[in-house]
């Protein structure tokens, strides 16, 4: 165990993103001394990123029937025995700075934005899922919906540099698939069409950006750098670099750019089939 915390501490002091989280939150106490206790229980007492993260979800998590100390151990364990959810917790944050206007810097989403919050608790979850504790991976299913309003079966794999925003009604099934850098809105469903066993949810390819409210449903494919407008309702394949849109959601154009999760641009091409088309 001793050997386990030095290993942390030294990976810790080669982080400069948890070197960067912490020099932004240090300024913080400084310019708003009401928050100095939280800021420092969550983020300047701890060693490590991973450390800090445990602490700040068991807090959010707890509940009568699973306390904060007991969740942030389920935590630290799974974090400790699958160091790829650490690189995959950087990439996310990384990803919501980058993508959203909103975030000044590391810190605010780790500390204040609830769609990352519920985006890593799925990721302990997924990894509970694959150990056989799947119990108690639902478990974490359930409170994540209740305390962030959003709802991912522990079984949906999420790939790296994912933004969630806002998070609101997120819905995400069980044989859901997103890949790496996508972006996803509040209100966000990728669902099955009805009572279909097996592999029956989408599969979300490399740099696909999904607008807010959009529904795609059923096992389709959205295809790598393709845009899926506001409010569409997705129930075909979705070719590669296509942006689609309406309800059923067709093809009305491309987008400008080769990975729309990174540019974050939701507007939609002219189509000049329709009258008073711009």
């Amino acid at each position: 165990m001793a050997r386990s915390q030095s290993a942390r501490i030294a990976r810790a002091a080669l982080d400069p993103l948890w070197q960067s989280i912490r020099e932004e939150v240090a300024g913080d106490v400084e310019r708003e001394p009401i928050l100095a206790s939280f800021l420092h229980a969550t983020v300047l007492n701890h060693k490590s990123l991973e450390d800090a993260l445990a602490f700040l979800l068991a807090g959010k998590l707890e509940c009568s029937a699973l306390p904060a100390m007991l969740v942030r151990e389920l935590i630290a364990d799974a974090l400790e025995a699958s160091p790829g959810i650490g690189q995959s917790i950087r990439a996310d944050i990384r990803a919501t700075r980058d993508r959203d206007p909103a975030a000044k810097g590391f810190s605010e989403p780790f500390l204040y934005f609830k769609g990352f919050h519920a985006l890593q608790t799925h990721r302990v979850a997924h990894f509970l899922w694959h150990e056989g504790r799947q119990s108690l991976a639902l478990f974490l299913q359930n409170r994540t919906s209740e305390v962030f309003g959003v709802d991912i079966h522990p079984a949906a794999r999420v790939g790296n540099g994912i933004l969630i925003d806002h998070a609101t009604s997120v819905v995400i099934g069980e044989t859901a698939v997103i890949e790496d850098n996508v972006s996803i809105l509040h209100e966000v469903t990728l669902g099955g069409t009805g009572k279909a066993e097996g592999d029956r949810h989408p599969k979300v390819r490399h740099g696909v950006l999904i607008g807010a409210g959009a529904k795609i449903l059923g096992n389709v494919e959205v295809g790598r750098g393709a845009k899926v407008g506001a409010g569409s309702v997705v129930l075909e394949d979705v070719p590669p670099h296509c942006t689609v849109a309406g309800v059923p959601a067709q093809i009305i154009g491309t987008p400008n750019v080769d990975e729309p999760a990174l540019e974050m641009d939701h507007r939609l091409p002219c189509n000049p089939d329709i009258e008073d088309c711009g």
